[in-house]
């Protein structure tokens, strides 16, 4: 068994699932990252998503967040079976009650982003309508737009 740490766990996990997701953020936005960089994000998202999953505040949502940045990250690297892989986590969670559509949706954007990235165009197609379905039922307006603009980045 592992001695306590001589620091606040409870924090180091608040802080560590934060500032590991707003990294990754900046490393997608990057036009040229190396092979390095590219290893760090995804080294960055998976980091995110365990400290989240350890923090006592972790919510179905919190999950559905992290499991979308994991797929976002492998299907921008065209790694279509990891990114399928956590499009299905943030899918299978995201159909909880207490998810907002606002995640649900997301998570068929997730699931769209990676067929393309398997080359499905069929899978493709299928998910960006169901994401366009459930977009329709988003309450807030800029919510629902980002979502649809987001859809529509896709295909």
């Amino acid at each position: 068994m592992a001695d306590e740490p001589d620091f606040d766990l409870t924090t180091a996990h608040e802080y560590f699932s934060k500032a590991c997701f707003n990294q990754v953020w900046g490393l997608i936005d990057k036009t040229n990252r190396t092979p390095a960089e590219d290893q760090e994000m995804i080294e960055l998202c998976l980091a995110s998503l365990w400290h989240w999953s350890q923090r006592d505040d972790c919510t179905p949502t919190n999950l559905s967040i992290g499991y979308w940045q994991a797929s976002r990250v492998y299907a921008l690297l065209g790694q279509a079976e990891n990114a399928m892989q956590y499009a299905r986590l943030c899918l299978n969670i995201s159909h909880q009650s207490d998810v907002l559509p606002f995640y649900l949706g997301y998570a068929y954007e997730a699931m769209a982003r990676a067929a393309a990235a398997a080359k499905d165009d069929t899978k493709v197609a299928d998910y960006l309508a169901k994401g366009r379905r459930v977009a329709a039922a988003v309450p807030d307006p800029e919510e629902r737009d980002q979502l649809l603009e987001d859809l529509e980045s896709i295909g």
